[in-house]
């Protein structure tokens, strides 16, 4: 995992996976993971001239309930229990989902030794899985689901009764946006109290079980969803979703709460004003910060443009108009880079504002729309890229060369923006590992 210098070394104590699931239209798996992560370096005793480390163990424990027709199930024999590092099987399986059915998951933490601070983050993938006649009458998208954009959630703070804690909405949506946001990391709050990273509480709560070891805890979160009847029809008929969390608990003594285990690398990069070697037309000064997120099904690449505050915008096409975006992949580290990812506005891409470019061998193809199960969104000041496993090994290389159009700055993200960017030999591309 990639970290700054100056910050404290973090180690992956445990990383687990434990399988969870959310209905579909005919089948159906999901999943959730735990892990736990810590700074050794503060919590030490001292035993007779020993030098012993402190411990912090995450248990998650986990419930969830299924309405259909009005009839709620609890399904408390397979959906309740405790996660605490070996792998657990399905327990939330829902065969014939349909609209109208909704349902929760819930999800409360345990840490023992330590107060820590607690991230989630997700990943999903989707499959259409054929077109029955019905669907196909209403449905244009013959290689993409649409469950997950049909699925209406919200995943709040709640207590551990799976009711909502007032004002404690983490982030509300399709279940597409909600699994999204939180794709590369949410910092969740002790106190069950909405904050941003470096702000949160940590769990620390404690509880002295009798009989059982001394933890501590705090908020619980739950996922609430419904599939509404009132506007989701025959278009979801035979989708289905795969939907995995994780979840991390870093120590919080010694810690500003900021670090994101979520993350396994990130790099940034400043604005270059000076790559013409002569006055820019319309120069802006700022910085470009490149996310990589590996989930089970998918590979999240984020990137993050913060401008000055001159009211120039590198991503703005009322300021350049031919602001552009483009992402070189090789996706097995082997020196070649296998396609491109572009975001380009006035471009007039198929799949506007994205496209995909192949390498085909010393040449890339024309510029098509998206494969089945690669996603792209522009929020704001961030472009997001999701890229499914198959793409992409354990370990790849990206080259980012963010462009003006000549009118302004360009933002280069490779091992050195002195050599210029190489589009098919990735040698001096930026590694990120799993």
């Amino acid at each position: 995992m990639t970290s700054d210098d100056n910050q404290p070394q973090l180690y992956r104590l445990s990383r687990r996976n434990v399988l969870a699931g959310l209905g579909t239209i005919g089948l159906a798996s999901a999943g959730a993971g735990l892990g736990t992560s810590a700074f050794f370096s503060d919590e030490e005793s001292f035993e007779d001239n020993t030098l012993t480390a402190g411990s912090l163990d995450l248990r998650v424990q986990y419930e969830a309930s299924y309405d259909s027709d009005g009839a709620v199930q609890n399904l408390a024999d397979s959906v309740m229990g405790t996660q605490d590092g070996d792998p657990a099987g399905m327990f939330y399986e829902l065969d014939d989902v349909k609209p109208g059915d909704s349902g929760h998951v819930e999800f409360c933490f345990d840490i023992v030794d330590n107060p820590a601070y607690v991230w989630a983050c997700a990943d999903y993938s989707e499959a259409e899985n054929g077109m029955s006649e019905p669907e196909m009458d209403v449905d244009q998208t013959p290689d993409e689901g649409e469950l997950a954009d049909s699925i209406e959630a919200e995943l709040v703070y709640c207590d551990e009764d799976g009711k909502p804690i007032q004002n404690g909405e983490i982030v509300s949506g399709s279940l597409a946006e909600v699994l999204d946001a939180i794709r590369f990391g949410a910092a969740l709050d002790g106190d069950g109290v909405p904050n941003v990273p470096g702000e949160q509480s940590p769990h620390d709560t404690p509880m002295t079980p009798q009989g059982e070891a001394a933890y501590v805890t705090g908020a619980c979160i739950c996922l609430f969803w419904e599939i509404p009847y009132e506007t989701v029809g025959n278009e979801i008929q035979t989708d289905s979703l795969s939907m995995n969390f994780e979840f991390h608990a870093l120590q919080s003594r010694h810690n500003d709460g900021t670090t994101n285990p979520c993350l396994d690398g990130t790099t940034t990069v400043q604005y270059d004003n000076d790559w013409k070697g002569q006055t820019l037309g319309n120069p802006t000064d700022g910085s470009v910060t490149t996310d990589v997120a590996f989930g089970p099904d998918n590979v999240g690449i984020r990137f993050t443009f913060e401008d000055d505050g001159d009211g120039v915008d590198f991503l703005d096409t009322a300021d350049y108009s031919s602001t552009n975006l483009p992402v070189v992949i090789d996706g097995d580290a082997d020196g070649t880079h296998d396609f491109q990812l572009i975001w380009q506005p006035n471009a007039g891409f198929p799949d506007a504002p994205f496209g995909y470019q192949e390498n085909n061998g010393g040449s890339y193809s024309a510029t098509t729309a998206l494969p089945a199960g690669f996603s792209a969104a522009k929020n704001g000041n961030e472009i997001v890229f999701t890229v499914p496993r198959t793409e992409i090994s354990s370990t790849f290389r990206l080259l980012a060369y963010g462009s003006t159009g000549g009118e302004g700055p360009i933002a280069e993200v490779n091992t050195d923006p002195a050599l210029g960017p190489d589009f098919y030999n990735s040698s001096n591309a930026v590694s990120f590992s799993e």
